[in-house]
């Protein structure tokens, strides 16, 4: 058989990276990467009101280089062999589109207004209308917040969309309708302007808009008028149908087949969301929990409808008919933080250190800060009356998303060190890792096997380790490097009809588990004890720190 070729690309928070992969021989040829300019800047946002926005041109722009770096590297007959590309995107990560379907900011009258740039997946401007949204939920005939956990989150398509209209009048009156990136992307590539004409991800909108097909698609019109006038039409503007990710989405437009060096011949593939396609990346198999593990969390779980599907699932952020894998529930959950708060750590320590001995001492720093940290803490011993941290450094997504709540560090003694307190925030994020764990086996959902991918899973032995103590199950890291970018090779190999299905496509293309961590008893049983601990902090946090 001649070799045939695809191209994932995965849109991560703070870069984008293309890798080509052999379809037949599942061997990757080459990769791309590129971080995004403005971003890595700090434009637009602004983290004391946790604003993070980010400018279209930037996914342009590195999109471009990202992927021209990967092909620089491939011979001309890989290049004349490949025959798709598919896409995954952070999420719920929305954008203003006029009828032509042009991100808002993309126009020289709104290049420089955030509001008219994607409202990147972290975003919570918009607490108050996720608050809004549950209320009325908790009224109407129909609760449209059954199939997302019950509860909406202002990371979510609706919320942000409506802060949006709120606050900026100039959006609202030139904003035509609202795309995610793994939407506007896809037909940004295969070059379908009009947002009605793009099949729209059964992914993003199933787990972040309320879409289910117990409603007829999205929430009713009177609903969202209710909710806000301002939302008044748009429905209408949006999707009624939603497609899974192994559906063609078009072909690569002239445009992009000319920047890249390709064929139009390319099939271009519905997209989704970084973490899903990344399950299936890393062989995603019936009841296994898959940790995507990065700045945040998010947890992905698959399993047979007739088995799950009669379930409603509290607290997770969605359960979606084929948001994963075509024809089976996708389940999904995760943290708001995980190495954003080892981030966080590090700035606390080198900050003062770039004030006082400048930028090249710190950016030395700063590459060696959390090793160093992690290293030390590996020989500490572990009690019984260890610091306790809460995880809630940006809000909770899951259990129960409420992204007003705040983390703690209860038992400081002028014995703390950084190296004791590296180590409670490592194991808060185990914790809070636990607690999604027992929250799906509580609903009723086996959880056979944990696997992991990401740059904390590949990069970090000592939280996988902690993970696995407070867990008490074993933990397999999966082997690709690009777990999030091969799951997409693997759609657009299904896409493009090399292969005829997803599950021929992941054992053709799948690259296997290369570590696995296994749970020490005698520090779970200590970690049982500091869980019931941390359990008690969150409550202390949420129902009478934050209530006063």
């Amino acid at each position: 058989m001649n070799d045939k070729y695809v191209i994932g690309i995965d849109f991560g928070t703070d870069s984008v990276r293309g890798v080509v992969m052999n379809a037949i021989t599942g061997k990757e040829v080459s990769n791309g990467l590129c971080e995004y300019p403005r971003w890595k800047k700090g434009m637009y946002c602004d983290a004391s009101n946790s604003q993070f926005r980010q400018h279209p041109l930037d996914y342009l722009e590195a999109m471009e280089l990202a992927v021209k770096s990967a092909l620089q590297h491939c011979s001309q007959i890989v290049k004349d062999n490949i025959l798709g590309i598919s896409v995954d995107t952070t999420g719920s990560t929305p954008v203003a589109v006029d009828s032509e379907g042009t991100a808002l900011a993309m126009l020289p009258a709104f290049a420089s207004n955030p509001n008219a740039m994607f409202v990147l997946w972290k975003d919570h401007t918009a607490n108050l209308e996720a608050e809004e949204i549950n209320a009325l939920a908790k009224t109407w005939s129909t609760n449209y917040t059954n199939y997302v956990g019950g509860i909406y989150s202002s990371e979510w398509f609706w919320a942000k969309i409506l802060h949006v209209l709120r606050i900026d009048e100039a959006v609202r009156g030139s904003a035509f309708s609202w795309m995610e990136h793994c939407d506007w992307i896809s037909a940004e590539l295969a070059g379908i302007k009009k947002p009605l004409d793009v099949k729209r991800s059964r992914c993003a909108a199933g787990h972040k808009a309320m879409w289910h097909q117990d409603f007829g698609g999205l929430p009713s019109e009177a609903f969202l008028t209710a909710l806000d006038p301002l939302l008044g039409g748009l429905r209408d503007r949006l999707f009624s149908e939603t497609y899974t990710a192994d559906e063609k989405l078009g072909m690569l437009s002239e445009k992009w087949a000319k920047k890249f060096g390709l064929s139009e011949n390319v099939t271009i593939g519905v997209g989704a969301f970084d973490a899903h396609m990344g399950a299936v990346g890393a062989m995603i198999e019936p009841y296994a929990l898959c940790k995507v593990i990065g700045t945040s969390t998010c947890d992905m779980l698959v399993a047979p409808n007739e088995e799950v599907g009669h379930l409603l699932i509290k607290g997770i952020c969605g359960q979606v008919n084929g948001s994963v894998v075509p024809g089976m529930l996708g389940m999904e959950a995760g943290q708001s933080a995980f190495g954003d708060i080892y981030a966080w750590f590090a700035r606390l320590i080198l900050d003062p250190v770039k004030d006082l001995l400048g930028e090249d001492h710190a950016h030395e720093m700063q590459q060696k800060i959390i090793p160093y940290l992690a290293e030390k803490a590996k020989s500490l011993p572990l009690t019984e009356n260890d610091l306790i941290a809460v995880d809630w450094l940006n809000g909770r997504r899951t259990p129960d998303a409420n992204h007003t709540l705040q983390g703690s560090i209860i038992g400081l003694d002028l014995g703390v060190n950084s190296i004791s307190l590296f180590k409670s925030l490592v194991e808060s994020t185990a914790f809070g890792s636990k607690s999604i764990v027992e929250r799906f086996r509580s609903e009723g959902v086996t959880i056979k096997e944990v696997i992991a991918i990401g740059g904390v899973a590949r990069k970090s032995e000592f939280v996988m380790q902690i993970l696995s103590d407070v867990l008490n199950m074993p933990i397999k890291v999966a082997k690709a490097d690009q777990a999030c970018a091969l799951g997409a090779a693997m759609f657009a190999s299904v896409v493009s009809g090399i292969h005829p299905d997803l599950d021929t496509a992941q054992k053709s293309m799948g690259s296997g588990f290369d570590n696995v961590y296994y749970p020490r008893a005698e520090r779970n049983e200590i970690y049982e004890k500091l869980y019931l601990k941390y359990l008690m902090a969150g409550t202390f946090v949420e129902e009478v720190y934050m209530v006063n």
